[in-house]
């Protein structure tokens, strides 16, 4: 504390953010991981769009009120409108002077011993201040009398109440809901700034992997991850591309050139082990991004590679098992997002462990895990076994990876963790 250097100056000085040489490193603990992801958050800029396209982006301004809110005095019920002072000197009865809908002028009592039968949101004269409701009234030939004893001001919304014309109804940095979009139509905010999106390539490779309508032999498997990194970015309204490249280095060196130029973003699957075809840390290195890590000291997902070019486009490289690859985006790429959007309070939430787990292996591991509320309302994690990161099945019947630190060996029931929900 207290350096007053910007996370690149520190880890420049930890020789993360070198010079142009190839940097070599062993392998970073889960929270050096984030750090370093966090460090490389970007604001993409503002766009307008239209209100009705607008659910599920971030707002990028400030919604503010048109008008007073509301716009006039408004009876909340149907029924009639008095002025009080009559009924305050005794009066019990009031002639029917006219009838006002909602949408229509106002119409004002020529006596205070009138009233008008009026409907649930029209305008209030400034003749009339009490409405009372029919059920607490008789209507006789033209005369309305009341059963029941009242207040002044009773079932009245008075005219800048809520907001005052100019105050604030919604502040920017929000996800946009749809009752944020009903704010803004009934503000005129008909097209919204909005934080602009980051353009996103989904690479798969490897020649193993074929498309999920075929028929794979018994050596083949068919394409999940790009599909599944593909809708989990839905729900930010990403509309990423998505490209297949078997396992062939110069095929490889052209498409990830071409996509460091178009996108902002890279995440890609599989080429970042120590197999013979993995190619892509040296193809990287050779098109000029910075290795900012490679490997990280966790359970899945551990040769996870993450750079950098001259012109910030990020590469986010996961393993190329399934579990890995989701593990991975949740723990990294969405924490990055969110903070890049300013979407604030998603990630990570904590939860109590349910049953013991040991894990004798100095990596942090993240446990698949379903998700219970219990009686005191505390959120309760228990742990699913897995036959490890090819294992994608239980990922349909888990809520959220626990994060297990990485200097214990041994977890307890009754123990508090952090955790990142997917399916919760």
């Amino acid at each position: 504390m207290g350096s007053g250097k910007t996370n690149d100056e520190r880890f420049s000085n930890s020789s993360v953010y070198g010079d142009n040489r190839r940097i070599t490193m062993e392998m970073i603990t889960v929270q050096q991981a984030e750090d370093i992801v966090l460090s490389q958050v970007q604001d993409f800029g503002k766009e307008n769009i239209s209100y009705d396209r607008a659910s599920g982006r971030v707002l990028a301004e400030d919604i503010l009120a048109d008008r007073d809110l509301p716009p006039f005095d408004r009876p909340t019920v149907d029924g009639i409108a008095i002025h009080y002072d009559s009924y305050e000197k005794g009066n019990r009865s009031f002639i029917v002077h006219a009838i006002q809908s909602a949408g229509e002028p106002s119409i004002s009592i020529q006596s205070k011993d009138e009233c008008i039968e009026i409907m649930t949101g029209a305008a209030l004269d400034p003749s009339v201040d009490t409405v009372i409701r029919y059920e607490d009234i008789s209507i006789i030939e033209g005369v309305a009398y009341l059963n029941v004893d009242i207040k002044k001001g009773q079932n009245v919304h008075w005219k800048a109440k809520d907001k005052k014309r100019g105050e604030t109804l919604v502040r920017s940095g929000q996800l946009i809901t749809p009752s944020i979009i009903g704010i803004a139509a009934s503000a005129g905010k008909t097209v919204l700034s909005v934080k602009r999106l980051p353009k996103v390539v989904i690479i798969t490779t490897g020649d193993e992997m074929v498309f999920p309508e075929s028929d794979p032999s018994p050596f083949q498997l068919r394409r999940s991850n790009g599909i599944t990194m593909q809708s989990v970015l839905e729900k930010y309204k990403i509309k990423a591309d998505m490209i297949h490249l078997n396992d062939d280095y110069e095929q490889i060196k052209r498409e990830l050139s071409r996509c460091l130029d178009e996108y902002d973003v890279l995440l890609m699957s599989g080429g970042v082990s120590m197999g013979k075809f993995d190619y892509l840390p040296e193809i990287c290195d050779e098109l000029g991004v910075q290795k900012l890590f490679h490997k990280i000291k966790q359970r899945p997902g551990k040769p996870f590679w993450f750079g950098k070019n001259k012109n910030r486009k990020l590469v986010f490289a996961f393993p190329g098992n399934p579990v890995s690859v989701f593990m991975c985006l949740h723990r990294y790429f969405i924490p990055w997002l969110e903070k890049s959007l300013n979407i604030s309070g998603s990630s990570p939430q904590f939860a109590i462990l349910q049953d013991d787990i040991d894990f004798p292996v100095p990596l942090q591991y993240f446990a698949q895990v379903k998700l219970n509320v219990n009686e005191s309302g505390q959120l309760t994690a228990e742990p699913v076994s897995t036959n490890g990161s090819g294992d994608f099945s239980n990922l349909a019947i888990t809520h959220a990876f626990m994060e297990l630190p990485l200097e214990q060996s041994t977890f307890r029931k009754g123990e508090v963790y952090k955790i990142w929900k997917y399916n919760f």
